[in-house]
């Protein structure tokens, strides 16, 4: 059985916050192509929470693939204008 990984105090920065979110765009990326709607909500809102926090030039070094993936579901299929999942 495999070690757990322990939490970190510490926020994410720099280039591990990047990872972390272009990891997590990915990760809502392939639940949504499995149709998995829900796992996928909530691993885009935890992405978009993270994106959030990330200045205008780190937002820059996600790549445009994701960027738009996340800002085009988010609108679309996550907006305000959706009706709410039951």
């Amino acid at each position: 059985m495999p070690a757990k990984k322990k939490p970190s105090d510490k926020p994410l920065t720099g280039a591990d916050l990047i990872k972390e979110v272009s990891r997590r765009i990915r990760a809502a990326r392939s639940l949504w192509d499995a149709h998995r709607n829900a796992a996928c909500r909530g691993e885009r809102t935890k992405a978009l929470a993270l994106y959030e926090t990330l200045t205008d030039v780190e937002k820059e070094k996600i790549p445009q693939e994701l960027r738009v993936w996340l800002r085009y579901r988010s609108e679309k299929y996550f907006g305000d204008g959706r009706t709410p999942p039951k």
